[in-house]
């Protein structure tokens, strides 16, 4: 099973105040264009995901020597600074709804401490990738998991790979 080989994740990230920051396909391009990134510079093996309006799921192997939350930290910093610069050129107004009272940012795109699980079993393996094809279905924007361009469970139906970054579960 290829996720023998490394560690396995169950990830969610939220954006701040589950806003509908993600409604705009552009955010969910720099998404994939980041997972995209981290596959080629052989970071991460990408086996699932979903964009949403306002969270994300991935199920993704952290390729040693990397750790999960140096990935994690650089992946998720990534996306929102280059959502926040393009929210300061194109949507002004829509920025200062992610404005902060920190000391560390002026702005904060995510919620802090984003969910990350092992998974140590076939099991909970399944179950995390029916979880996450499901979501869309579930937010009724879609009524089959894979019409949702967002999400790799056109590719797990299909076995067609449009994003160029997947690697199939092998169970």
């Amino acid at each position: 099973m290829i996720f023998k080989q490394y560690n396995a994740y169950y990830t969610t990230a939220t954006i701040l105040e589950w806003k509908y920051l993600l409604k705009h396909d552009k955010y969910k391009d720099i998404i994939i264009d980041s997972l995209k990134y981290l596959v080629e510079k052989r970071r991460i093996i990408l086996n699932a995901f979903v964009i949403m309006n306002n969270h994300m799921h991935l199920i993704w192997q952290i390729v040693e020597p990397n750790e999960l939350s140096a990935v994690q930290r650089d992946f998720l910093r990534f996306v929102a600074q280059n959502i926040k610069y393009d929210l300061k050129k194109h949507h002004p107004n829509e920025l200062k709804r992610y404005k902060v009272d920190a000391a560390d940012r002026e702005y904060q795109i995510w919620e802090r401490n984003p969910l990350s699980v092992e998974i140590w079993s076939e099991w909970v393996m399944r179950q995390k990738l029916n979880y996450i094809h499901q979501n869309p279905v579930r937010a009724n924007l879609v009524s089959d998991p894979e019409k949702y361009k967002y999400s790799s469970a056109y590719f797990y139906k299909t076995g067609i790979d449009t994003f160029g970054m997947l690697t199939h579960i092998d169970f």
